[in-house]
């Protein structure tokens, strides 16, 4: 049986993403093969290095538009979320084959991981809209954050670079962090028109329901993520065991649980720091720091998403 012909892909793969070239040269021949063999017209963008990423993306999300074609990302978390930044502002579809080791986006849209069992279904799949955040205009997939969150990412790649990409790293690191964290963010916060003074270590942002369910939220929370809301959740100002035992709770996906933890949804929020101009902020991972006040909102465009066809939708486990 033939399969439905889909518009033609523009592939971007991130040679430095899940394993290095070699790994990435081996999913390319597969996705090459599961190509060609359905009739699949596509091309490969040419990217030789990570940093050249965002500019590629942006030039190919381009070209995706004026072509009518689909800009295909394939890699982990960040690979995702630039692509979706390009092809989001371009207005073209985006295809993903996610790589990554989290995977909440993928996760959540029911992408599989596998490489050809991910190509396969993009030959099937239909463009629909999916709901993205933003934090000061930028764009992001599952969560954005300040405070103690981006130290942590912060530190993990720290230890990520004396000692590799393993699970019990990003332990390491988060102890650590916890250990020496000391800092409370004095906040003004503005949600539905009224405004709170509260102290924090740390406000999280999250758009992703499978993410927030292995915190352990409750079901109603849940279903309002995704249909114009996200999750904020605020912690009290608490010591360094208690945040060792808030780390325990949301590894057992009990942290939505706990008295020390505040959690609500909004469509727009913003925060406002005392005695900094300029705070540092994660989106998706990706550090920086960003010019006061900081504003969270669900973007009013979706992004256009090739999403699987219910025979290929993988369940988030």
């Amino acid at each position: 049986m033939r399969t439905r012909r889909v518009p033609r892909f523009l592939v971007l793969l991130n040679p430095a993403s899940g394993g290095g070239r070699e790994v990435a040269q081996h999913k390319r021949e597969i996705l090459e093969r599961v190509f060609r063999e359905a009739g699949q017209d596509h091309e490969f963008v040419p990217l030789d290095s990570p940093a050249e990423l965002a500019h590629v993306a942006r030039l190919a999300a381009e070209r995706a538009h004026r072509e009518d074609a689909v800009l295909v990302a394939v890699g982990g978390d960040g690979t995702l979320t630039t692509a979706a930044q390009a092809a989001h502002h371009a207005g073209c579809v985006l295809g993903a084959v996610p790589q990554g080791t989290f995977n909440y986006f993928g996760r959540e849209q029911g992408l599989s991981q596998d490489a050809e069992q991910a190509a396969r279904a993009l030959l099937r799949a239909t463009p629909r809209p999916v709901q993205v955040g933003t934090i000061n205009g930028r764009l992001f997939l599952v969560n954005a954050s300040l405070g103690l969150y981006p130290q942590l990412l912060d530190d993990r790649e720290a230890f990520v670079d004396r000692f590799g990409r393993h699970r019990w790293v990003a332990l390491l690191s988060a102890l650590s962090t916890l250990f020496k964290w000391r800092h409370q963010l004095s906040v003004q916060i503005e949600v539905d028109g009224r405004e709170r003074r509260l102290r924090t270590p740390t406000l999280f942002i999250c758009n992703n329901r499978v993410q927030l369910a292995r915190l352990g939220l409750a079901p109603e929370v849940l279903e309002q993520v995704g249909r114009t809301h996200m999750v904020a959740m605020v912690l009290k100002p608490i010591g360094t065991v208690a945040m060792f035992g808030l780390l325990l709770r949301g590894a057992f996906g009990r942290l939505g649980e706990a008295e020390q933890v505040e959690s609500f949804t909004f469509d727009r929020l913003t925060v406002s720091v005392r005695s900094a101009r300029r705070v540092k902020v994660a989106a998706d991972g990706e550090i920086g720091m960003m010019t006061q006040p900081i504003t969270f909102e669900v973007c009013p465009t979706p992004l256009m998403l090739m999403m699987p066809s219910d025979e290929d939708r993988v369940e988030a486990e």
